[in-house]
């Protein structure tokens, strides 16, 4: 039986103030390539992912729904037209515990069944399995291209398979304190391993970082620039590998101090680094 996988990244994240949650780090990779590994892991063929482009990775599809942030529904909806196979993963990329939640699902439906979805005390259903052909039988029953629609009005009436999990498994990232939790927390998976503990920092703590850097050194409030930083090292370890990140920021401000030190030194060493990162594997 082929399956596809839909992945969901594309919401506002009004609570964490609009950062982009799929790429957080949690256990040494982001909550995106989390859930893109854990789909491939159970055959996966095609996986599209309903969200901007957020990393550059070949094997990936990437599809919006029209407008934007339309919520879940809308995200199934946009990505189904790139689904070719029998049955389809459907999963969002918030979940620090996507290999383990996902490691629960069936390999296949029973024939009496639409789908299977994970339930620890209420259905998830965005941590789940399902037939194609019913998924778009429902969706097409939906006003707006399921704009706005919730889950239940989506799979409310196909036969689902619930799959007892424990909440730890479905504990998904939804606000700052549950990130700082998931990178803390060393949480069982489903094949009786653990995770290892993170102790990467949350986004906004880098302020505070950064302000004590520029007291101890002297520097200007625009000498460190957080943003180019982060998006040099998230470009260099998609492109090259993690541990290359640290390593080519450092390189980045030497030659920058080197030119003088300006913004513009510093923008035009990053910018060439990044230029190298991108064609790393084509080289």
């Amino acid at each position: 039986m082929s399956v596809d996988a839909i992945l969901l990244a594309g919401g506002r994240a009004s609570r964490v103030d609009g950062a982009t949650k799929p790429l957080f780090e949690v256990n040494g990779t982001t909550l995106l390539h989390a859930a893109i590994a854990a789909v491939r892991s159970h055959g996966a063929q095609r996986i599209v992912v309903a969200a901007p482009v957020l990393a550059d990775d070949p094997d990936v599809e990437w599809v919006r729904e029209d407008p934007p942030f339309g919520g879940p529904v809308a995200g199934i909806v946009a990505a189904l037209g790139r689904v070719r196979a029998d049955e389809v993963y459907v999963l969002a990329c918030d979940l620090p515990t996507a290999r383990a939640a996902v490691d629960l699902l069936p390999d296949e439906m029973t024939p009496d069944a639409d789908g299977a979805c994970l339930d620890d005390g209420r259905r998830q259903w965005l941590i789940g399995r399902y037939r194609t052909g019913a998924l778009r039988e429902a969706a097409s029953a939906l006003p707006d291209d399921g704009r706005d629609a919730s889950m239940r009005a989506l799979l409310g009436g196909l036969r689902i398979t619930a799959i007892a999990a424990d909440e730890s498994l479905t504990r998904d990232v939804d606000t700052w304190d549950d990130l700082t939790q998931a990178r803390s927390s060393t949480r069982p998976t489903a094949r009786g391993g653990v995770m290892t503990e993170s102790r990467t920092l949350p986004p906004e703590a880098l302020n505070d970082w950064s302000a004590a850097l520029a007291e101890r050194f002297d520097l200007a409030e625009g000498d460190i620039p957080i943003s180019l930083i982060l998006d040099l090292a998230r470009d260099v370890a998609n492109g090259v590998a993690r541990p290359a990140a640290p390593l080519s920021a450092f390189v980045a401000g030497l030659v920058a101090g080197r030119a003088g030190g300006s913004p513009a030194d510093t923008e035009a060493a990053v910018a060439a680094v990044v230029e190298m990162a991108r064609g790393w594997e084509n080289r």
